[in-house]
């Protein structure tokens, strides 16, 4: 039998157009236009778990989701702009709900009676947790200590970490599907359709539409559907939860928002500052690991959820095989618009949840393949390295499970001491995956063996990235706009 052999390859080398190189205008508004579906789950997913714990109504929650759009809008066109200008959108992060629960539970703001004056009171603490808390990401990047701590990365230690950001949200994949299974598994099986079995097929302008355009295809049609089981009324008997998450606009987002409103910072009023829950935003600022100007405008505006780079969005690249950066950057335009004209936005925003948790088995599941991928630049046949991923992945996985499980069954983590900005920190920290799997990989690869396994460990693919003049794209992808690399030169 011949020699079967994959020699490593650049990741996502079929990408029908990169950064720089862009479609033409009429697929760059489509592809936009699906960008901003997809991130959609999120912005309205975290509102309506968080706003009634803090005593908001629905109206309270619409004004929420607009803002969080708003300025997911704006973080997203200055990180294509300005930052790493990297084709990713910037949106709400599921790192931060411990932190924010944590002060919704503070008991001096429990005690306010009336739930408005209470929504109020929260929100305004959350923000000046967020400005305060802002200052460390902030501190962090200019300061270059990532740049200085990416040494101390590799292929093998990145992989774990990488992966872990798709499978490290498992729950909002099929159990959310399970909530609606006459919705969600016909989602699952036409995205899986339309990107593999017709992927091929080209119809308009000689195009592969089916592939290009699968999730956008993809949820109008189950969306369609949803409408048509809601209007005929087959969840007219149905219960409470099950209304919930079949029905199209049960969370009343389109009764509830504006036809038109203009989100401004300090808009729920001036900020009210706390020592405590600083601390505590900062653990989900470490966990997010994303740029302190972000967390900034969350701050003044009160969009309420932090930033990160959305990870449904990055799977969305890989789907589409479009890294184009024009591409993200009309789909910011798409976010600030819908959150100006609330009604449209609204309706949109009113997709069932199973929706996009059927979306997001595909979209995470591409990620964590993604984060797979790069131990093919390292030696799989080590044992060392065998043992460093697969303890990394698994602990990964299992130590956050044990601290969310203790969360649900005792309304606290694992951590409990009379210091609660304390117990937010550990407890935060220790229930996200990739900060599990990045502590035990790094640690792990910088000390068992280090020298003798510097090629096991892919470094010499790795080290041309770990220097702006190490790689002849790198001039071509992150030069910032109008000669502003002469203000901020390249490391």
């Amino acid at each position: 039998m011949a020699e079967i052999s994959h020699p490593p390859q650049e990741q996502l080398t079929d990408l029908a157009f990169c950064i720089d190189s862009n479609p033409p205008w009429d697929h760059v508004i489509i592809l936009a236009f699906q960008h901003y579906i997809v991130m959609l789950g999120t912005s309205v997913m975290l509102p309506s778990l968080l706003v009634p714990l803090m005593g908001g109504n629905d109206s309270d929650k619409a004004n929420i989701i607009q803002t969080l759009l708003f300025v997911a809008g704006i973080k997203t066109l200055l990180q294509t702009l300005f930052g790493t200008r990297l084709p990713t959108v910037l949106g709400g992060s599921y790192a931060f709900v411990i932190p924010i629960v944590t002060i919704i539970r503070d008991s001096t703001l429990q005690r306010i009676p009336d739930p408005n004056i209470r929504f109020l009171h929260t929100i305004r603490a959350v923000q000046g947790a967020m400005i305060i808390a802002s200052s460390l990401q902030i501190i962090l990047g200019f300061s270059q200590i990532w740049g200085i701590f990416s040494q101390y990365f590799s292929p093998l230690s990145m992989s774990p970490v990488i992966c872990l950001l798709g499978l490290g949200l498992l729950d909002h994949g099929f159990p959310v599907v399970g909530n609606c299974v006459e919705i969600g598994i016909p989602m699952l099986i036409t995205v899986i359709v339309l990107c593999l079995r017709l992927k091929n097929i080209k119809t308009w302008k000689d195009e592969p539409v089916f592939e290009r355009f699968s999730v956008l295809l993809s949820i109008s049609i189950i969306w369609a559907y949803a409408q048509l089981l809601t209007a005929a009324g087959a969840y007219r008997h149905a219960s409470e939860k099950t209304q919930a998450h079949c029905c199209t606009d049960k969370a009343r987002l389109i009764s509830s928002a504006p036809w038109i409103k203009f989100p401004y910072p300090l808009q729920w009023g001036a900020p009210t500052f706390n020592a405590g829950h600083t601390f505590a935003i900062m653990a989900g600022v470490l966990v997010s690991l994303m740029e302190g100007i972000g967390v900034l405008l969350d701050g003044l505006f009160g969009s309420f959820t932090g930033s990160t780079v959305s990870v449904e969005n990055i799977g969305l690249l890989g789907l589409s095989r479009v890294g184009s950066r024009r591409v993200v950057q009309v789909s910011a335009g798409f976010m600030i618009l819908f959150s100006v004209l609330g009604k449209f936005g609204a309706v949109f925003a009113s997709i069932p949840f199973p929706i996009f948790a059927a979306l997001y088995c595909v979209l995470f599941g591409l990620l964590a393949s993604l984060g797979l991928s790069f131990l093919q630049f390292t030696n799989m046949n080590s044992m060392r390295n065998m043992f460093i991923s697969g303890l990394s992945l698994f602990l990964g996985l299992s130590i956050p499970q044990y601290f969310n499980q203790t969360w649900l069954s005792t309304r606290h983590g694992p951590v409990h001491t009379k210091a609660s900005w304390f117990n937010c920190i550990l407890n935060t920290l220790f229930s996200s995956p990739p900060i599990i799997a990045s502590i035990v990989a790094i640690f792990l690869d910088n000390t068992i063996d280090v020298d003798m396994s510097e090629k096991d460990r892919g470094m010499p693919w790795w080290a041309k990235f770990r220097s702006f003049r190490g790689d002849t794209r790198n001039e071509e992808f992150y030069t910032l706009p109008c000669n502003l690399n002469r203000f901020f030169p390249p490391g």
